[in-house]
């Protein structure tokens, strides 16, 4: 059975680290060399860097940022926001990261996934989706950091985006983010029941069971979250310990 994956996440915003509730309300949290120094040495299985204004501002990504993080950490390192074209994709793997993440361009260019897929390979192209639900089992694509609607149905989007060559799928629930109510169970299943992927969940993280929830069978292979692990609510040691009781199989270093 494949360890199920604990990934913090940095929002980044002007070359800060910042944090917001359902993408409003942003604050500064840190930068992100320091964060991501210090969940590589906490025991988190990947790290998630998001350039959150990139895209909304048409501007490219901030690779010196890139940059850095990689020099710092040792596991797996996606980076997202921005992202137009396969040279930025080149670029920003070129700059350090092991995965590039697409959002609003691929959703304006689906052929972008295709391409990119096919140049670099399936397992360097996660496409993340944010979704809102607009209704009982129905949940639309939103773009440009979640502030513009796309008219796509997430279920569509996911299912098309596994077929261009995506090798993974974040899943990011506006309605949730920042809550720390859990995370869109019903959301993350449908989709987990739709594609083949592996599914990051994203989006409503406050407590470990909640990571428990989501890190069930036929859930999600992954969870993603941002201030629990910001704040020092949730120590990724102490979480690990606890799916591992919960019967989750999670990967623990020896300090773990």
């Amino acid at each position: 059975m494949l360890a199920k994956r604990i990934i913090p996440c940095l929002d980044v915003d002007k070359g800060r680290v910042v944090k917001g509730k359902r993408f409003k309300d942003i604050q500064d949290i840190a930068h992100p060399v320091e964060l991501a120094k210090k969940y590589n040495e906490a025991g988190a299985d990947e790290l998630v860097f998001y350039d959150i204004t990139a895209s909304n501002e048409g501007r490219d990504i901030f690779l010196d940022v890139v940059e850095n993080v990689a020099k710092e950490i040792t596991i797996p390192f996606t980076v997202g926001g921005g992202i137009r074209t396969v040279d930025d994709i080149h670029r920003v793997l070129r700059a350090g990261a092991d995965k590039v993440s697409v959002n609003s361009a691929a959703v304006k260019n689906p052929n972008l996934i295709k391409d990119a897929a096919l140049k670099f390979g399936s397992q360097c192209i996660v496409l993340s989706i944010d979704a809102k639900q607009t209704s009982k089992k129905q949940w639309d694509v939103y773009i440009n950091g979640g502030r513009k609607q796309a008219n796509l149905d997430v279920i569509d989007w996911a299912l098309q985006g596994e077929s261009l060559g995506a090798g993974e799928l974040v899943l990011n629930a506006i309605h949730t983010d920042g809550e720390k109510n859990g995370y869109d169970l019903d959301l993350v299943k449908t989709i987990a029941h739709s594609v083949n992927i592996p599914i990051i969940a994203s989006g409503g993280a406050g407590k470990m069971q909640h990571f428990a929830a989501v890190l069930q069978a036929s859930y999600a292979d992954a969870a993603l979250a941002a201030s629990v692990f910001h704040y020092e609510e949730i120590p990724i040691s102490e979480l690990k310990n606890y799916l591992v009781e919960h019967g989750i199989h999670v990967r623990r270093d020896i300090n773990g």
